[in-house]
Parts: C-alpha cells; structure tokens; sequence
C-alpha cells in the first residue's frame, strides 16, 4: 500500500532545458512518471507551469542565537510560500558554526519539533543544509569535516563579525589547501574598506563611522534618507567604502589561491563587471553566484529605498546591475541565490549604522521569472541557475530536477501580475524592500518530498523538510 500519492495533471514543465505539456505522478515522496502529452507543449494565458524546487545556496534563518528576527521555521515558511524546496544556511548565528560539534548541534536543533508540534518532521517547511564556517584558528576542524554532511565551508575573507574574519593569505592557503569540500567565499578586502571608511568619513567631516544599531525597537517602517549636514552617515556612501576595488581585490585572491591550491571554489555575491571576467564559462571548479538583490538594484534605488537595500558586498551601479544580468546566459554566473538575511525594522535605521542584509527568499523565484519576462534570461535558463545549477554544485543527490524517481520538491507558477505587500510576508521580520514593486508570476502551490507545503492559501501540513545530505560531484 503506498503512503501517498499526487497527480499534477496538465502542466507545462520546464526541465533541463526543454519545455513540455505533461501530467506528473508523485507517489511516496517521489516522482513516479512523467506522462508527456502529445498535443505538444500548447499555451495559453492561464497555464500553469512546473518547475522542480528552487535550492537557494545562500540563506541567514538567524537560529540559534538571533531568533528575535527570524527563526527556521518562519524563514523556510518564507521560502516554501516563494517556491524554495531547499536552503543552506550559513555559520554566522550564535554560537557560530565553526566546530563538527556545534554543526551536528544545529542539525539536531532543526530536526527537533518545537514544544507542542506534532505531525510534523522537525522546524523546517523545507530541505535544509548547514555550512561549517572557517576561523584563522580551526583548519583541524575543516580538514575533520565529513563533506557529506555540510554543502561546503564557508570563509569570509572580507569585514564580518565576531571571529569569522580570515583575511591572512596563509591562513587562507591552509583551508584552500585541505578543505575536503567546496569553499564558498565572501569576498571584500578588509584593508580597502578600512581605507576607504577613514578617507570618506573625513571628507563628510564625521569623525568615525557609527556602530550598527542593535535591539528590537519599534517595529514601524520609517526609512527616511539622512539630511545632508546633520552629520550621520549617509547610505549613499555604503558603495562608496565597499567600492568595486575592494570585491576585485579580494576575489582575485580567492581565484589565485584556489587555482595554485586546486580547490573547489564559489565566490558568493558577485557584485561588480570587473569581478566577472574572473570567471570562464564551463569551469566546474571555480564559480560565481548572483545574489537577487544585486539583479534588482542599483546605486539610483538608495534615493528611494534607503538602508532596506544596505547589504554586504554593497549594491553597486547600474552598469554593474546589468553586466550581472548579461552573465546570467553568459555562463560566467552559475548560480542564483538570494543571500536572505533578515533584520528588524528598528535595525535597518540611519543610514551606514543600519545593519547589512534583507528578506528575499520569498520573493527570488516570481522575481527571476519576471527578469525573464523583460528579457533578461530566458525561462529554461532561470530553472538552470535556480535549480539544476545548485544541486550539482553542491552536490545535492536526487533533487533540482524533475526526473523520474527523483525527490518530488517541485513548485507550480503562473503568469500572474500582484503587487508585494506587507500582509503576505512570512518572513518574522516583516518587512520587504520589494513591498510596492509588481512581480509577475506567483507561486500557486509548493511541494516539499512529495507533500504540499503551500497549497496557494497557507501551509496544510506541519514542517515537511528533510536534513540533505550531500556528494562530490
């Protein structure tokens, strides 16, 4: 007798670069056949589509530690509700990820159900992975790491917090060297920004820039532009400490050591041209992500949306906007991502002491397939960096494709204009920097091992997600 089964009848699937009138069988959390029709692939205004499950590589849930402004559960509900079946989340909570002990700590914690749930498989919506972060003192603990348990080590070489800052190039040689998995990098050059902080906060006539503001505070969204001579930084001089110089340089290191080191490589949030011409198409293993934000925005959206779309690399030109978007089909950017980070309403205050970082994971899928519809990429090519691109990065088996037998994490979308607002935020946060903006597609239903997590309305089953476990590719 089997557990559960689901026919998605007369869809178009886009898979692998083909498009395709079909009805799909799910039974046991799998997909069990894939009837094409022979009518063809059709069309019509009202035609659903179905797509496998978006892996987002780049994700902050914030738990442990943080979980005044998000949590795994409300974060992955987030994600289920965008069409995201899947998310590695990175170290930087509290305590840090940066030993095996506390990396088996949070994939307990994730597949414990919280007080009073029941029926459900852990704190998850969706498939989850966690990355073991690298410190200047914990080679011992990369080279222990077993790679079938994290998608990859993660090292910022750039200006972080607390302990996970690694910018000595003989530190960095060492986790290149005997990283047993992929490394995946945020790349800033501390020194630059340090350079570029004290020569533009004595051109502003500011003595020292302000620290991050920190706490709850009042949850109401007022994100007004700082007035020039009040003396607070500006947020028009984010761009300008993190300039394109200071990605460059970092990258290129990045690039060299890994090259000279043989390592596997993925540089996280490419956010400059420059960046880009480090990077050959059909190279397994040196490789770049787009992050969401940095396909929306440009230096012109500061005027408008202020700190909402402060984050780290900062959100650069126009001209860079676009070179990223060109490399979308290029083959130079191998996956997108949204690098989702939520904070408080309160913390995304006063110019440069807001904190870096914004909610995204709910809104990259109708995004991307609105970039589509403008000409950016085409649809084939979005399922690619979103989906197949990711699970064969991280070597995520059995899922990202819609393929007979596989995993059945697949989301159905529709060509359907909305408007983002506050009300349909699932993010604990609150907030987005896409309220007001019109997407194109929507999210009709989500489908997490076979189980409807999103069913267009709300979420009719406790958490559904699974620990993923991965393979070298």
């Amino acid at each position: 007798m089997k557990e559960f089964s689901t026919v998605i009848p007369d869809v178009i699937v886009i898979n692998e670069g083909e498009r395709f009138r079909a009805s799909v069988l799910i039974e046991d959390g799998r997909i069990k056949r894939i009837d094409r029709s022979p009518a063809g692939e059709g069309g019509g205004e009202n035609d659903l589509f179905l797509l496998p499950g978006v892996i987002d590589g780049h994700v902050h849930m914030r738990e442990p530690g943080l979980t005044h402004k998000a949590t795994m559960e409300s974060e992955t509900r987030a994600a289920a509700r965008g069409g995201v079946t899947s998310v590695l989340d990175m170290p930087n909570v509290v305590p840090q990820t940066t030993t095996l002990r506390l990396l088996q700590e949070r994939y307990a914690l994730a597949m414990t159900c919280p007080d009073g749930q029941t029926g459900g498989t852990g704190r998850c919506h969706v498939n989850f992975g966690f990355f073991l972060g690298a410190t200047n003192d914990n080679i011992e603990e990369i080279r222990q790491l077993d790679p079938s348990l994290s998608p990859g080590v993660k090292v910022f070489m750039g200006s972080s917090t607390g302990g996970m800052l690694v910018d000595r190039e003989e530190t960095l040689r060492q986790v290149f060297r005997h990283s047993p998995t992929l490394i995946v990098t945020h790349c800033e050059d501390t020194a630059r920004i340090n350079a570029n902080t004290e020569s533009l906060f004595k051109r502003e006539g500011t003595a020292s820039p302000p620290a991050p503001l920190r706490g709850e505070g009042s949850s109401s969204l007022q994100f007004t532009p700082p007035l020039e001579g009040t003396g607070e930084a500006s947020i028009r001089l984010h761009p300008l400490i993190r300039d394109h110089e200071a990605c460059l340089r970092s990258t290129e290191l990045a690039v060299r050591l890994a090259r000279e080191e043989g390592a596997r490589l993925h540089v996280a949030h490419i956010t400059t041209a420059q960046e880009l011409d480090l990077f050959r198409p059909g190279d397994n293993r040196i490789t770049a992500e787009a992050c969401v934000p940095h396909l929306l925005f440009s230096d012109e959206d500061y005027d408008t949306l202020g700190a909402r779309i402060k984050c780290n690399p900062a959100i650069k030109t126009r001209a860079d906007r676009d070179a990223l978007r060109r490399a979308l089909s290029d083959g130079r950017i191998r996956t997108i991502a949204t690098d989702h980070a939520p904070h408080l309403p309160s913390e995304k205050q006063g110019g440069l002491k807001a904190m870096s970082g914004m909610p995204m994971v709910q809104f990259s899928l109708p995004a991307v397939l609105s970039l589509a519809d403008e000409g950016v990429l085409s649809l084939e090519r979005a399922v690619e960096l979103m989906c197949h691109n990711p699970a064969l990065l991280y070597g995520i088996p059995e899922r990202g494709f819609i393929r007979e037998g596989y995993r059945a994490d697949l989301v159905l979308v529709r060509r359907r204009p909305w408007t983002v607002t506050k009300d349909c935020i699932e993010s604990l946060c609150g907030w987005s920097p896409l309220e007001g903006r019109t997407l194109g597609w929507q999210v009709e239903r989500t489908w997490v091992n076979g189980r409807l997590v999103w069913d267009g309305t709300g979420f009719p089953l406790q958490p559904q997600g699974e620990r993923l476990t991965f393979c070298k590719p």
